[in-house]
C-alpha cells in the first residue's frame, strides 16, 4: 500500500462506504487528473429508485470500465471483478461508521426532496430506513472481506486505503502543486 499517487495512473476505482466522501474524492481527483468520473449510481438507479435489470447492468459496467481512463465512484459487489480487473488503482474509503451515518444525515438534510448532482434524475433524495441499515452495517458485512481483497491484489495494483479525510488530501496533494 502506498500513500503517494502516481502520475501513471489512468483508472482508479473508488470504494468504501456510502458518506466516506468517495464522490467528493472522485470529483476532486478529476480536477487532477482530468479523468472522466463516472459515478455508478448514475447508472443503476432509474427514477423514483428503480434498479436497473441485471443483465443489462452487467453490459453497462463493461463498457464504461473498458475506457482507457476513468475514476469509477462506487461498490456494487456484482461488478466488482470486472471493474477490479481493469483498474491501475484502487482506493478504499475504511472509515469509522458513524463518520458515514453522520455525512449520510448531513446529506440528506441538505437534499433531501431534490436530487443529488451525483444521482440521475427521477431519484430525489429521501429518508430510507434500508438504505440507514446498509451503513450502520457496511463495516461489520464487508469490511473485512474488503480488505482481505484488497490485500491480497496489492502487489499488482496501487493501493490506498484512507480512514480519515487527511490520508485521502494527502494522496491528492501527492500529485503536486494541489490546493484543496
Amino acid at each position: 500500500m502506498i500513500d503517494e499517487a502516481p502520475s501513471s495512473l489512468k483508472r482508479i476505482l473508488v470504494l468504501g462506504c456510502c458518506g466516506a466522501g468517495k464522490s467528493t474524492f472522485s470529483k476532486k481527483l478529476h480536477q487532477i487528473t482530468g479523468n472522466e468520473v463516472i459515478h455508478l449510481d448514475q447508472y443503476y438507479w432509474q427514477p423514483d429508485w428503480r434498479e436497473i435489470e441485471t443483465g443489462d447492468w452487467m453490459d453497462i459496467v463493461a463498457k464504461l470500465a473498458s475506457g482507457d481512463s476513468w475514476i469509477i465512484d462506487g461498490n456494487y459487489r456484482s461488478t466488482l471483478q470486472l471493474r477490479l480487473a481493469r483498474a491501475d488503482a484502487v482506493v478504499y474509503f475504511d472509515f469509522p461508521t458513524w463518520v458515514c451515518v453522520w455525512r449520510i444525515t448531513k446529506r440528506i438534510l441538505k437534499y433531501y426532496g431534490k436530487v443529488r448532482p451525483d444521482m440521475p434524475e427521477g431519484c430525489k433524495e429521501r429518508f430510507d430506513r434500508d438504505f440507514y441499515h446498509y451503513v450502520l452495517t457496511y463495516n461489520l458485512r464487508q469490511r473485512r472481506e474488503m480488505l482481505d481483497l484488497l490485500d491480497q491484489i496489492a502487489a499488482r495494483k496501487t493501493v490506498s486505503i484512507f480512514r480519515n479525510d487527511h490520508d485521502s488530501e494527502r494522496f491528492l496533494r501527492s500529485f503536486g502543486n494541489v490546493r484543496l
